[in-house]
């Protein structure tokens, strides 16, 4: 008796697994709401943007830490993240790398050393966890 009870657990087991089954084609991740506006400076566009900074510093191999000079645009798209398409121009500081917690930098004036940047960053964020990620960062001389 016992016998027949495993084997018609197995046999209600098997469809399930294969209703489980994921199909590579529908765990894509879809977009629930597109590209849309959103003020610079909400909230979350200046949490992702302080974090798509910290990343461009510690990836760049300049001496100098980069600023922010001007956001140009922010978007948000809703996907099983909030990810938002921030352009801003950026531009090289007169604060060398690594960067003291107290040190307060500012636009590079000199001449040889001025260096300015567009970049479109796009960070993935679920900001109440404080999760972020850059997803695709995209610079060129300004």
């Amino acid at each position: 008796m016992p016998r027949c009870r495993w084997l018609s657990l197995i046999l209600l087991t098997i469809p399930l697994a294969l209703v489980a089954r994921k199909d590579p084609k529908k765990n894509e991740t879809g977009v629930l709401r597109k590209l849309k506006p959103v003020n610079a400076s909400n909230a979350n566009v200046k949490q992702c943007l302080w974090f798509a900074m910290q990343e461009y510093n510690k990836e760049s191999e300049d001496k100098y830490v980069f600023l922010v000079v001007k956001t140009l645009q922010a978007q948000l798209q809703v996907t099983n993240l909030l990810e938002y398409l921030i352009d801003v121009e950026i531009a090289r500081s007169d604060c060398r790398k690594p960067l003291s917690t107290n040190e307060i930098c500012a636009i590079q004036e000199n001449s040889k050393l001025k260096r300015k940047l567009s970049c479109s960053f796009l960070v993935g964020a679920l900001p109440w966890n404080g999760e972020f990620t850059v997803m695709e960062k995209k610079c060129e001389d300004a």
